[in-house]
């Protein structure tokens, strides 16, 4: 079937190399992909497959060593730290494995984070942030820290994060690697959730069984997609 959407990201072969010693290690080897808009897609290969470093680079977190990669029409392979920091904050909603939320901060205020930093008032991020935290079902939970939570509620304070400067792409890394069972289903419910809602969504993960969440998924093998 075609897709009609516009693509929202696109890497066009993209190689990434790292200089170890005396040494040039490839860690991805020409790497050509597109991601519609309001598609929900995996990228899933085993351990040294190449996905992290894919997402490090797709995420606006590195560059590569050559090739193109574009981000809802802006060519930020070859951005400087500072242009690629406000792309990531602009463009982009991380959900990390490790969830990355400030110990000592409360839910509402690690929500609101994101939007102290592009320069949004207090006022309007406190409101945005506590509508983020409904809507991933903690609006009860505001002013709790992340030890006075689960697991699965830190995830999904981590998503709230992630949605609420209203990103292009939601980018989750293992987003469920550090979650029970069931905290890892309802996790994965809330994707499904913001993707029917329209959200784009690439997960990477090297679980199969949460790539079959996906509505397509990307297979990395050594660098390569296999298919």
């Amino acid at each position: 079937m075609v897709n009609n959407k516009k693509i929202v990201l696109e890497t066009k072969n993209v190689v990434k190399e790292y200089k170890m010693d005396n040494l040039v290690v490839r860690a991805l080897h020409g790497v050509s992909m597109a991601i519609h808009d309001g598609e929900f897609v995996a990228i899933i290969g085993p351990s040294g497959s190449g996905k992290s470093t894919l997402m490090h680079i797709i995420g606006c977190l590195d560059v590569p060593t050559s090739g193109e990669v574009f981000l809802d029409g802006h060519r930020v392979g070859k951005m400087q730290e500072r242009s690629l920091a406000e792309i990531r904050n602009k463009k982009i909603g991380f959900v990390f494995q490790s969830f990355n939320l400030l110990s000592r901060t409360s839910a509402l205020e690690n929500v609101a984070l994101p939007l102290l930093y592009n320069g949004t008032t207090e006022e309007d991020s406190q409101r945005l942030a506590q509508e983020a935290l409904n809507k991933v079902g903690l609006g009860d939970r505001l002013n709790h820290h992340p030890n006075q939570l689960s697991g699965g509620q830190q995830q999904r304070v981590a998503i709230a994060r992630a949605l609420v400067t209203n990103p292009t792409i939601i980018l989750g890394d293992e987003p469920t690697g550090n979650l029970d069972s069931k905290s890892g289903r309802e996790v994965l419910e809330i994707f499904h959730s913001l993707h029917r809602q329209g959200k784009t969504i690439v997960l990477i993960t090297h679980d199969a069984k949460v790539a079959e969440q996906a509505d397509r998924s990307i297979w990395l093998q050594d660098g390569k997609i296999t298919k």
